[in-house]
């Protein structure tokens, strides 16, 4: 959720709020956004608080939360009406779940996971996992202010990470996708690709310059436990968690296969 540049107060109950998900805007109430006290968006909206620093007013009563827009739609409808209410044929309960765990509804994910238990455990289908990530260190120059009127030139490395996964699994595809908070707007609809590229911005570094050069560094995981993918390590970390969280196994990894976190390629399967 983007922070914003200085914090807000909260609407007040009673009149529409207007959120603004991954570019899809929704009107609801404070009444409906606060239905589950427990959830994030509970906490988030809870009257009688300040509106906490993780959520960005764009004015006009919008605000702005960088997740899937199309899932929010599942989301705010529990919020709404107590239930679970698909359409016919939904096929993307895996993203719909990994949405409901980062807004901590726990009442929406229990009713997801009666629903997969009562449609039973389908078989698993053969799938091909491929992830792939390279990295480009680069030295930036900048000017440190040393003092009232003193700079300094000064130069830093920065590594830019570029990643691209390709999954045959829908389910498992749209879990990468949510695991990476990437919205589903930023892909052709069907593609089995996404591309990621990211930057962490070393310490050296000031935020005003980090911004300038147009850098942004990648996140990963739920509330409370959101943290910043750094390298290769980590973000390979997270994909083999979700490949093997799909019944995948791993049957290649290059350039060597005894140093599995530091590879720039793995491949998964599933028979």
């Amino acid at each position: 959720i983007s922070p914003p540049p200085v914090p807000s107060s909260p609407p007040s109950f009673g009149g529409p709020v207007t959120l603004n998900v991954g570019g899809t805007l929704y009107s609801t109430t404070l009444e409906t956004l606060t239905r589950f006290p427990d959830s994030m968006l509970g906490a988030m909206f809870r009257a009688g608080t300040p509106m906490p620093p993780n959520l960005n007013s764009q004015g006009g009563g919008h605000y702005f939360i960088d997740r899937d827009g199309k899932a929010f739609r599942h989301i705010l409808n529990f919020l709404r009406l107590g239930r679970l209410d698909l359409p016919r044929g939904y096929g993307e309960t895996a993203l719909l779940r990994a949405e409901a765990d980062f807004y901590q509804i726990r009442p929406l994910l229990d009713a997801l996971r009666e629903l997969e238990a009562s449609q039973g455990t389908p078989a698993p289908t053969a799938a091909l996992l491929h992830a792939d990530v390279d990295v480009s260190p680069r030295l930036v120059h900048f000017s440190a202010r040393r003092g009232p009127h003193h700079y300094e030139l000064s130069s830093v490395q920065v590594d830019t990470f570029r990643a691209n996964l390709f999954c045959t699994d829908s389910e498992c595809l749209g879990a990468l996708r949510a695991r990476f908070g990437v919205a589903s707007g930023d892909r052709a609809e069907g593609s089995p690709h996404f591309h990621l590229e990211w930057a962490p911005r070393p310490v050296e570094l000031p935020e005003v310059e980090y911004g300038r050069l147009g850098l942004q560094p990648l996140w990963t995981g739920g509330p409370g436990e959101r943290r910043e993918v750094v390298g290769t390590p980590s973000f390979l970390e997270e994909v083999l968690r979700v490949a093997l969280e799909h019944g995948f196994r791993l049957d290649s990894v290059f350039p060597d296969p005894e140093d599995l976190l530091n590879s720039r390629s793995l491949r998964f399967v599933r028979h």
